[in-house]
Protein backbone atom coordinates (compact mmCIF):
# COMPACT_ATOMS: atom_id res chain seq x y z
CA UNK A 1 0.00 0.00 0.00
CA UNK A 2 1.30 3.23 -1.04
CA UNK A 3 1.97 5.91 2.06
CA UNK A 4 -0.11 8.07 0.14
CA UNK A 5 -3.13 6.57 -0.42
CA UNK A 6 -5.57 8.37 2.85
CA UNK A 7 -7.53 5.84 5.46
CA UNK A 8 -10.73 7.35 7.07
CA UNK A 9 -10.26 6.46 10.95
CA UNK A 10 -13.16 8.67 11.50
CA UNK A 11 -16.99 7.24 10.75
CA UNK A 12 -19.83 8.86 11.96
CA UNK A 13 -22.60 7.13 13.20
CA UNK A 14 -25.49 9.10 12.39
CA UNK A 15 -27.79 7.23 14.53
CA UNK A 16 -25.61 6.95 17.78
CA UNK A 17 -26.36 9.46 19.92
CA UNK A 18 -23.53 11.83 20.89
CA UNK A 19 -21.96 12.65 24.34
CA UNK A 20 -20.95 16.40 24.57
CA UNK A 21 -17.77 18.31 24.29
CA UNK A 22 -16.80 18.73 28.18
CA UNK A 23 -13.48 19.48 27.51
CA UNK A 24 -14.16 22.45 24.84
CA UNK A 25 -9.80 21.79 23.46
CA UNK A 26 -8.73 22.94 27.01
CA UNK A 27 -5.87 19.79 27.09
CA UNK A 28 -5.16 20.42 30.80
CA UNK A 29 -5.40 18.62 34.40
CA UNK A 30 -3.72 19.59 38.08
CA UNK A 31 -3.34 15.64 38.38
CA UNK A 32 -3.03 11.80 36.78
CA UNK A 33 -6.47 10.35 35.52
CA UNK A 34 -8.66 13.93 35.48
CA UNK A 35 -8.62 13.82 31.54
CA UNK A 36 -7.38 11.05 29.17
CA UNK A 37 -7.79 11.43 24.91
CA UNK A 38 -8.11 8.50 22.24
CA UNK A 39 -8.03 8.37 18.76
CA UNK A 40 -7.30 6.01 15.50
CA UNK A 41 -4.71 6.49 13.24
CA UNK A 42 -3.45 3.50 10.76
CA UNK A 43 -0.12 2.81 9.07
CA UNK A 44 0.02 1.20 5.40
CA UNK A 45 1.83 -2.23 5.54
CA UNK A 46 2.22 -4.90 2.62
CA UNK A 47 -0.18 -7.12 4.37
CA UNK A 48 -2.97 -4.66 4.93
CA UNK A 49 -3.79 -1.36 7.18
CA UNK A 50 -2.38 -1.21 11.03
CA UNK A 51 -5.46 0.58 12.50
CA UNK A 52 -3.60 2.18 16.21
CA UNK A 53 -5.30 3.44 18.95
CA UNK A 54 -4.12 5.18 21.52
CA UNK A 55 -5.09 6.62 25.47
CA UNK A 56 -3.48 9.15 26.74
CA UNK A 57 -3.54 10.81 30.08
CA UNK A 58 -3.44 14.72 29.35
CA UNK A 59 -1.98 15.71 32.71
CA UNK A 60 1.65 13.87 32.03
CA UNK A 61 1.25 12.78 28.34
CA UNK A 62 1.72 9.41 29.03
CA UNK A 63 0.14 6.68 26.95
CA UNK A 64 -1.94 4.22 29.34
CA UNK A 65 -3.64 1.91 26.85
CA UNK A 66 -3.10 1.19 23.36
CA UNK A 67 -4.28 -1.11 20.68
CA UNK A 68 -2.78 -2.35 17.20
CA UNK A 69 -5.21 -4.00 15.00
CA UNK A 70 -6.14 -5.10 11.19
CA UNK A 71 -9.48 -3.49 12.22
CA UNK A 72 -11.43 -0.37 13.41
CA UNK A 73 -13.78 -2.32 15.49
CA UNK A 74 -14.99 -0.94 18.65
CA UNK A 75 -13.22 -3.79 20.22
CA UNK A 76 -10.12 -2.62 19.21
CA UNK A 77 -10.88 0.36 21.60
CA UNK A 78 -12.45 -1.21 24.12
CA UNK A 79 -9.18 -3.59 23.91
CA UNK A 80 -7.04 -0.11 24.98
CA UNK A 81 -9.60 1.01 27.67
CA UNK A 82 -8.62 -2.42 29.38
CA UNK A 83 -5.07 -1.59 29.40
CA UNK A 84 -5.47 1.72 30.61
CA UNK A 85 -7.83 -0.21 33.31
CA UNK A 86 -5.31 -2.49 34.10
CA UNK A 87 -2.52 0.23 34.74
CA UNK A 88 -4.41 2.92 36.19
CA UNK A 89 -6.84 1.09 38.44
CA UNK A 90 -10.85 0.22 38.10
CA UNK A 91 -12.48 3.17 39.52
CA UNK A 92 -11.97 6.13 38.16
CA UNK A 93 -14.74 8.65 39.69
CA UNK A 94 -13.00 11.97 38.29
CA UNK A 95 -12.19 11.13 35.04
CA UNK A 96 -12.98 12.64 31.36
CA UNK A 97 -12.62 10.55 28.42
CA UNK A 98 -12.19 12.61 24.90
CA UNK A 99 -12.61 11.56 21.83
CA UNK A 100 -13.33 12.57 18.12
CA UNK A 101 -16.93 11.43 17.01
CA UNK A 102 -16.09 8.69 15.56
CA UNK A 103 -18.83 4.98 15.14
CA UNK A 104 -16.16 3.48 18.15
CA UNK A 105 -16.31 6.22 20.39
CA UNK A 106 -19.87 6.90 19.91
CA UNK A 107 -20.94 3.21 20.45
CA UNK A 108 -22.86 2.29 23.31
CA UNK A 109 -20.57 -0.78 24.30
CA UNK A 110 -18.03 2.45 24.31
CA UNK A 111 -19.94 4.34 26.97
CA UNK A 112 -20.44 1.20 29.14
CA UNK A 113 -17.06 0.30 29.57
CA UNK A 114 -15.86 4.07 30.88
CA UNK A 115 -19.02 3.69 32.74
CA UNK A 116 -17.27 0.66 34.44
CA UNK A 117 -14.77 2.92 35.68
CA UNK A 118 -16.29 5.58 36.57
CA UNK A 119 -15.47 7.75 33.56
CA UNK A 120 -17.79 9.92 31.48
CA UNK A 121 -17.23 10.11 27.80
CA UNK A 122 -16.44 13.09 25.93
CA UNK A 123 -16.44 13.74 22.32
CA UNK A 124 -15.40 16.53 20.40
CA UNK A 125 -17.09 17.19 16.37
CA UNK A 126 -16.60 15.27 13.20
CA UNK A 127 -13.33 15.67 10.96
CA UNK A 128 -11.88 18.79 13.45
CA UNK A 129 -8.69 17.64 14.48
CA UNK A 130 -8.67 20.92 17.00
CA UNK A 131 -11.14 19.72 19.16
CA UNK A 132 -9.03 16.58 19.74
CA UNK A 133 -5.67 17.97 19.32
CA UNK A 134 -3.57 16.52 21.93
CA UNK A 135 -4.38 12.72 20.20
CA UNK A 136 -3.87 14.20 17.15
CA UNK A 137 -0.13 15.27 18.57
CA UNK A 138 0.61 12.33 19.77
CA UNK A 139 -0.56 10.50 16.85
CA UNK A 140 2.64 12.93 14.62
CA UNK A 141 5.06 12.03 17.60
CA UNK A 142 4.32 8.76 16.43
CA UNK A 143 4.04 8.64 12.67
CA UNK A 144 7.38 10.93 12.84
CA UNK A 145 9.23 8.81 15.26
CA UNK A 146 8.65 5.54 14.40
CA UNK A 147 6.42 4.89 11.42
CA UNK A 148 7.94 7.24 8.81
CA UNK A 149 11.14 8.18 11.21
CA UNK A 150 15.12 7.76 10.10
CA UNK A 151 15.21 4.21 10.67
CA UNK A 152 13.01 3.09 8.68
CA UNK A 153 15.05 5.11 5.40
CA UNK A 154 11.52 4.48 2.98
CA UNK A 155 11.38 1.25 4.31
CA UNK A 156 7.48 0.04 4.41
CA UNK A 157 6.34 -2.23 6.72
CA UNK A 158 5.33 -5.75 6.39
CA UNK A 159 2.83 -7.16 8.47
CA UNK A 160 0.68 -5.72 11.54
CA UNK A 161 2.41 -7.95 13.50
CA UNK A 162 5.19 -5.85 12.34
CA UNK A 163 3.88 -2.70 13.56
CA UNK A 164 2.19 -4.00 16.94
CA UNK A 165 5.71 -4.92 17.65
CA UNK A 166 7.70 -1.70 17.35
CA UNK A 167 4.65 0.31 18.50
CA UNK A 168 5.02 -1.40 21.99
CA UNK A 169 8.74 -0.90 22.12
CA UNK A 170 8.00 3.05 20.85
CA UNK A 171 4.81 3.57 23.88
CA UNK A 172 7.81 2.69 26.44
CA UNK A 173 10.13 5.01 24.86
CA UNK A 174 7.64 7.53 25.00
CA UNK A 175 6.69 6.90 28.73
CA UNK A 176 9.95 6.44 29.95
CA UNK A 177 12.43 8.76 28.17
CA UNK A 178 10.90 10.92 25.71
CA UNK A 179 11.15 14.04 26.86
CA UNK A 180 9.02 16.89 26.66
CA UNK A 181 9.06 20.50 26.85
CA UNK A 182 5.34 20.74 28.11
CA UNK A 183 6.50 19.16 31.08
CA UNK A 184 9.38 20.40 31.70
CA UNK A 185 11.87 18.63 29.78
CA UNK A 186 10.50 15.51 31.73
CA UNK A 187 9.53 11.90 30.31
CA UNK A 188 5.65 11.32 31.00
CA UNK A 189 6.97 8.68 33.71
CA UNK A 190 9.24 10.76 35.66
CA UNK A 191 6.66 13.94 35.71
CA UNK A 192 4.04 11.53 37.13
CA UNK A 193 6.50 10.02 39.54
CA UNK A 194 7.24 13.92 40.81
CA UNK A 195 3.47 14.41 41.50
CA UNK A 196 3.23 10.91 43.70
CA UNK A 197 6.06 11.90 45.43
CA UNK A 198 5.00 15.10 46.50
CA UNK A 199 1.54 13.53 47.14
CA UNK A 200 2.94 12.37 49.63
CA UNK A 201 5.37 14.35 51.09
CA UNK A 202 2.53 17.12 51.45
CA UNK A 203 4.53 19.36 48.78
CA UNK A 204 3.33 22.15 46.35
CA UNK A 205 1.95 19.51 43.80
CA UNK A 206 3.31 19.51 40.55
CA UNK A 207 0.60 20.84 37.96
CA UNK A 208 0.84 22.73 34.30
CA UNK A 209 -2.69 24.76 33.67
Amino acid sequence: MRRGKRVRTTKPDPAAARHPDLVKRKFTATAPNQLWVTDLTFVPTWAGVAYVCFIVDAYSRMIVGWRVASHMRTTMVLDAIEMARWSRGNQLPDLVCHSDAGSQFTSIRYGERLAEIGAVPSIGTVGDSFDNALAETVNGYYKAELIYGPARTGRPWKTVEDVELATLSWVYWHNASRLHSYLGDLPPAEFEAAFYDASRTDQPLVGIQ
